[in-house]
């Protein structure tokens, strides 16, 4: 097979770390994952090109004239923020889209990712500002019926259907405008690699190009990457090396959020804000709309008085929310208990559920344990630790806590209850959402606490249990 004048041959590439070996294995000797070396076709040079990159190489009159430059000579105006219009996504981002900058979006498929960028475009049209939706997914008759959806403001958005990388960025030099948006990356392919739309290779340097493009022309750039069954990003991890945001869409198929009207999106890389942000949308005939306060959200159905909850603030990112944890322990139909969670680590359930039964003397290991943080919300911090430990507790004495309740902290091996993080911010929250009570780590109080809320300092869950169910 020969190609561009010179004859192909196969490598195989590992899609985690991106190293090439001669042959397939099992195992990556570099990174040492299992599974991850993908085949790829590449060209071989030929004798012309490796005399010009060998010239090039010792050629020091060549390296004299690029462009070094001192950090100190830099000059130039920080360009401001392009805002969405949607303050759910601005927050995520750090205040907005920065111009120049590459942002990459994973989702499972149908949570809603095109319709949030279709949005998107149409918000900076109708604000002046310039988007080409570039879609490799969709024909432009298929975009129009969500546009029809979304409102007035989406029929002025400009669409491009092609897979083309080079007539993509030939439209978009063309047009220069603000935003480009690529629906997918994995449909995207340049014609000097070969291969399929979605290899490792065509993902990689296609990324690697809209990047180029991004930084030297100003013009911001979202990418659409699909996800494997894993949940992570499909092609090579040096895909969200490359970019400078990545961007989680998470809620409907699947995990903890499943057949949800609520979206999170959530940052795990940004390079212009904090990461471990989160915003809530909620799924609308309209579109996707952000929920301004996602406590109300995620506490506002607990009408009914029943045991086993608990109310707990955590922090995703820089923000506070209110949680509630459900726990439910009831006599095990079987031989060996069911250790069942929705939302919190199943470790760390297991972990818990032993410092429960030998330091508060809680009888759970004839029990079926199963726990759920409402409202599909993942919880990874341990904040909510003493929040769990009091609905699980709740549920075997199957005493019902006040509503206007709510604990946070760490607990330890030996059961005591450990400080954490940022505790004014969260009794703050607590504290404008009707609370009134709140059990925190004794070491933990602060000083000054809202007037409202009365905080009360524990310093194990013996302690703890003692005070709420005396």
């Amino acid at each position: 097979m020969t190609s561009g004048g010179g004859k192909s041959r196969s490598v195989y590439r590992c899609s985690s770390c991106g190293a090439e070996f001669a042959k397939w294995a099992g195992k990556c000797e570099q990174c040492e994952e299992w599974n991850t070396l993908v085949e790829e076709l590449v060209s071989a040079s030929t004798p012309a090109k490796a005399k010009a990159r060998a010239r090039h190489t010792a050629d020091a009159t060549l390296g004299a004239k690029l462009p070094v430059t001192v950090l100190r000579d830099v000059r130039g105006t920080r360009e401001s923020r392009l805002s969405t219009k949607l303050d759910e996504l601005d927050f995520v981002l750090g205040g907005g889209i920065v111009p120049g900058s590459m942002v990459l979006i994973g989702g499972e498929p149908g949570i809603g990712k095109s319709t949030l960028l279709l949005q998107i475009a149409a918000q900076l049209e109708s604000s002046g500002v310039s988007a080409l939706y570039v879609s490799g997914e969709e024909s432009p008759l298929q975009i129009r019926l969500r546009a029809d959806r979304l409102g007035d403001e989406a029929q002025n958005v400009s669409v491009l259907a092609e897979t083309d990388l080079a007539l993509i960025l030939a439209a978009a030099a063309a047009r220069r405008p603000a935003l480009l948006i690529i629906d997918s990356i994995q449909t995207v392919y340049t014609a000097d690699l070969e291969g399929a739309p979605g290899n490792v290779g065509q993902v990689r340097e296609c990324a690697a190009r809209l990047m180029r493009y991004a930084k030297s022309s100003g013009t911001a750039v979202i990418v659409i990457g699909h996800v494997t069954k894993g949940g992570g990003i499909a092609g090579p991890k040096t895909l969200e090396h490359i970019v400078d945001t990545v961007l989680y869409f998470e809620g409907e198929n699947g995990g903890a959020g499943s057949h949800l009207d609520h979206r999170v999106l959530r940052a795990t890389k940004n390079r212009f804000g904090s990461v471990d942000e989160i915003g809530v949308f909620n799924m609308t005939e309209h579109g996707l709309m952000p929920v301004a306060n996602p406590s109300e959200l995620f506490v506002g159905d607990r009408l009914t008085r029943a045991s086993g909850s608990a109310l707990t603030v955590v922090l995703e990112g820089t923000r506070p929310m209110l949680v509630e944890l459900q726990a439910l322990a009831s006599k095990a139909g079987f031989g060996t208990p069911q250790r069942v969670t929705a939302g919190f680590d199943q470790r760390r359930l297991a972990l818990l559920l032993a410092v429960l039964e030998r330091r508060a003397k809680l009888q759970l290991s004839n029990l079926d344990v199963f726990v759920n943080v409402a409202g599909g919300l993942r919880l990874a911090e341990p904040a909510g630790d003493l929040a769990l430990a009091v609905a699980l507790a709740s549920s075997v004495y199957d005493r019902v806590l006040p509503r206007d309740v709510v604990c946070f902290g760490e607990i330890g091996l030996g059961g005591e209850v450990r400080s954490v993080s940022q505790t004014e911010r969260r009794l703050t929250e607590a504290a404008s959402l009707g609370m009134r009570t709140a059990y925190v780590s004794e070491r933990s109080v602060p000083r000054q606490s809202p007037s409202s809320l009365r905080t009360i300092g524990v310093r194990s869950l013996a302690d703890c249990f003692q005070q709420i169910f005396p």
